[in-house]
């Protein structure tokens, strides 16, 4: 068996992209030049920029999910943008440069594919838990090694401490749960998270007579934490799940906006009772496009 090739397409279209990842090298480099280059670009560092890389990212996934392959080229490109803005101020620093993370990433890919990438006999036995298991217990041992090799803490020992607390929280909430449920910590049932979102529920009304702004904020969080068990036992991301739900209170509330300007009106000069029933009309519009019978 001969080692997998890579797909031509993308071997035909290698002298475009690298062309083009040094042109966009080249162009942030100069953007970053003292006296010559942006002075917005020159002020910033790792920790401001980091909010529009997040920013960026959140773009992608929203490009993805209203399938506008148009938007999504260029918003992939800002996120690459991201990439290299990060790597341009830390090879300034001299920490890394930009090649240094395409060789960390491209090392990576084949270190945990070995089914793919690896010799006969691993391509052959295919990727079996142990050896991903094995893969990343040699890479957390390698990254301690480089932390202290560059006189850097490491991250806090634990379970759960490696998941990023930069997270969307819903997100991270299940990378929590679903770390803790790897070692037994877990509801078996569904109808348990539901019992314990009801308890919780309970609490929060509790805190609606007199409790302290503190109170309320734990016992709100509490209640948000066990929502997203639910949905990680369901088999739903919940923040793919909110998203959609917020798209489809902005649709709805869109309609009533424009019924209401039919009328003359904006949702200001217009009661709630008037409001609730387009609300009703927007729903029933939904309903029936998802289920035309």
């Amino acid at each position: 068996m001969s080692a997998p090739a890579f797909p031509e397409d993308a071997v035909t279209r290698q002298p475009v992209a690298e062309a083009e990842l040094a042109r966009l090298l080249s162009i942030m480099a100069a953007l970053r030049t003292p006296i010559t280059g942006c002075p917005w670009d020159l002020e910033q560092d790792f920790r401001s920029i980091a909010r529009y890389t997040l920013e960026e990212a959140y773009e992608v996934v929203d490009a993805i999910e209203r399938d506008d392959m148009v938007d999504l080229v260029d918003e992939l490109g800002d996120l690459q943008l991201q990439v290299v803005f990060h790597a341009r101020m830390a090879e300034e620093a001299g920490q890394f440069a930009f090649a240094d993370v395409l060789k960390a990433i491209n090392s990576k890919m084949i270190r945990r594919h070995p089914h793919v990438f690896g010799t006969v006999e691993a391509r052959s036995a295919g990727m079996a838990k142990d050896s991903w298991d094995r893969i990343k217990a040699e890479e957390k041992r390698e990254k301690a090694r480089r932390h202290a090799a560059a006189g850097q803490p490491t991250r806090a020992s634990g379970l759960l401490a490696a998941v990023p607390a930069g997270m969307p929280g819903l997100t991270r909430a299940v990378k929590l749960q679903d770390k803790a449920g790897s070692v037994g910590f877990d509801w078996n049932d569904p109808h348990a998270v539901i019992a314990k979102i009801r308890e919780e529920l309970d609490e929060v009304e509790a805190t609606l007579a007199d409790a302290a702004p503190a109170r309320r904020h734990e016992e709100i969080g509490d209640l948000l934490f066990v929502v997203a068990n639910l949905a990680r036992h369901m088999a739903v991301d919940p923040e793919a799940a909110l998203r959609s739900a917020n798209e489809k209170f902005q649709r709805r509330f869109a309609h009533i906006e424009a019924r209401l300007a039919e009328r003359g009106r904006t949702p200001a000069q217009s009661s709630l009772d008037e409001m609730d029933a387009l609300w009703n009309e927007a729903r029933a519009a939904d309903k029936a496009i998802a289920d035309p019978t």
